[in-house]
């Protein structure tokens, strides 16, 4: 089993930035891919960005040139680099891990972008 902690999540206005950063615990040896997604009010949990243990990234059309996602697998985290923030941003963010056994998703945190 593999349990995720997100942090990093809370009120900025537009234009601003914020990190999300999720950090990995227990059977973390099996683990390949990790990604941010997130869930609007009223809409489907869609993908921000992923990226595989080798550090091949992929994003959202919606995200491409403003967020970055890193990996620190020495520790076991991941983070997500948000800068030039939108409203059309504001949601849960979560955090997911996968390994050959299935999938792991973290509590979520909440991101809110003020116009």
């Amino acid at each position: 089993q593999v349990q995720l902690v997100e942090s990093g999540g809370g009120l900025v206005q537009a234009g601003g930035s914020l990190r999300l950063s999720c950090a990995a615990s227990g059977s973390i040896f099996k683990i390949n891919a990790m990604g941010w997604y997130r869930q609007a009010p009223g809409r489907q949990r869609e993908l921000v960005a992923d990226i595989s243990r080798g550090g091949s990234t992929r994003y959202s059309d919606a995200v491409k040139g403003r967020f970055t996602i890193s990996r620190d697998n020495a520790k076991n985290t991941v983070f997500l680099q948000m800068n030039s923030l939108e409203p059309e941003d504001t949601g849960v963010y979560y955090c997911k891990a996968d390994d050959s056994g299935g999938n792991y998703w973290g509590q979520g945190t909440q991101v809110t972008v003020s116009s």
